[in-house]
Order: structure tokens, then C-alpha cells, then sequence
């Protein structure tokens, strides 16, 4: 089986605690800081009878081709997916479709973890997979979320829509302000992200039950994918989440 290389200090601290891969070896630059973050990373590390090697900066640069890697990296299993099969259940689905860059994905799981998306679809065509690049975007919230990307965009509309799934796509041009549905949202949401050159693909956004908009009062035309994601994922969050765990 294949290995990854996390790099970075919340990741890795995420990977671990959640468990939810195995971790084979842990890699920490010499002299590196000893803050209480990397501390409780080590005491992890040696609960979990992970071999930690000490070595330099060129020997981190080389396991993870980057230079972002905050003196740890860990060598992990794959990111383990999940199936459509095993998400349809949930009342609240997330699609990101055609949104290329890693950055802005790993960006909006962040949101979706914090604001209690747990299952997000991507689409197997124009999204990246789960790539360390975008688990340190994501600060390590993808070992939190159950992932598939196992169909196309219009694939995993065509399976849900006959499941009773309201589908909402976010849409520049959209006919509905966000907050509109917000005061009255559907019980089972279907909520499709697009990217900044790439939108939402046309076929589903004339299926789409509602196009919503975010409504803007400056001058520029559109916001960051990752920051437009964000706002729909708290705007639309569960009920029960609202307000929970904030300070």
C-alpha cells in the first residue's frame, strides 16, 4: 500500500488524535521549537508506539516537497474515503464541483467540519483529492469528515435527487438571497459549491430547486470560493449547531 507524507503541526496533531489512519513514523527536525502543541504531539506519538526519527530540514523537505512542513511530518496510510453509498443518510450533504485549487478545498472543509458538515462529496473530475497539500489547508479538519469521491458532480445529483434532497446551489447570479433560506431551510440539503472560473456546472444548475446568491454592497463582482463557501456553510448549518461551542 501506498503511503502520504502530512507535514505541518496541526495536521499532524489532527491525524493523530483522530485516528482515523495509521501513522508508521513520525519525522521532527533537530533544534525545532518546543512549544506545548509539539509536546503533546510527541506524548501522542509514543502512546501510539510511533517511531519518531530526528532529522534535518533537507531530510523533511525531501519527504514532503515543501518547505511548509514546521519541522514535522508524519508518514500515514492514504486518506481513507468514504462512499456515496454510506452518506446518502445524512441531512445535510456538501458537493464541491469544479473547485481546482487545493488551497480553497482544504479552506472550505475547514468550514464544513466547524460548522457541522460532516459529509462532503467531491467531485472525481476538476476537485483534487485529499493531498496533504489540501489536509494543511485544512488544518487537519478532513480527518474529522467522511469524504467520497467516488462519482461525477452530475453523478451524485442524479443518485440523491430522488432521495428527497433539496438541491441548492450557490450561484453568483442567483435569483434567491441566502438569507431568504435561511429564515425557512429545507430539512435534507443538497449544497454545491463551485469554483471562481469554473462554477457550478450548468446541468445542475438548472436542476437546481433554488440558485442563492450572497448579497454584496461593494464593487467587486464575486468573493473567494473558500469565503463564499464558508458563508453558505454557516448560514446553513443544522439547527442545533448555531451558536454551539462559540466564543
Amino acid at each position: 500500500m501506498t503511503c502520504e507524507f502530512i507535514y505541518g503541526i496541526n495536521p499532524a496533531f489532527e491525524v493523530v488524535r483522530a485516528k482515523r489512519r495509521a501513522v508508521e513514523q513520525a519525522f521532527f527536525s533537530a533544534g525545532g521549537p518546543t512549544d506545548a502543541r509539539r509536546r503533546k504531539l510527541r506524548e501522542l506519538l509514543n502512546a501510539g508506539q510511533v517511531p519518531v526519527v530526528v532529522t534535518d530540514k533537507r531530510r523533511l523537505f525531501d519527504l514532503c516537497r515543501t518547505t511548509e512542513h514546521q519541522g514535522i511530518v508524519l508518514q500515514t496510510q492514504p486518506y481513507p474515503y468514504a462512499r456515496l453509498a454510506e452518506l446518502q443518510a445524512s441531512e445535510r450533504l456538501l458537493l464541491i464541483d469544479n473547485v481546482e485549487d487545493p488551497q480553497n478545498v482544504g479552506a472550505i472543509l475547514r468550514s464544513a467540519e466547524i460548522f457541522g458538515w460532516q459529509n462532503v462529496l467531491l467531485a472525481k473530475r476538476g476537485t483534487p483529492e485529499i493531498y496533504p497539500s489540501v489536509v494543511k489547508a485544512a488544518a487537519g479538519a478532513t480527518e474529522y469528515l467522511r469524504i467520497a469521491r467516488d462519482h461525477t458532480a452530475n453523478e451524485y445529483v442524479k443518485a440523491l435527487l430522488p432521495l428527497g434532497f433539496t438541491l441548492v446551489a450557490l450561484d453568483a447570479r442567483g435569483e434567491k438571497d441566502l438569507e431568504r433560506l435561511r429564515a425557512a431551510p429545507p430539512r435534507k440539503i443538497l449544497l454545491v459549491i463551485g469554483g471562481e472560473h469554473h462554477a457550478v456546472g450548468q446541468h445542475i444548475l438548472n436542476q437546481a430547486h433554488h440558485r442563492v446568491r450572497i448579497p454584496r454592497l461593494g464593487q467587486i463582482t464575486s468573493l473567494n470560493a473558500s469565503v463564499a463557501a464558508g458563508l453558505a456553510l454557516f448560514l446553513l448549518q443544522p439547527r442545533g449547531n448555531i451558536g454551539e461551542n462559540s466564543s
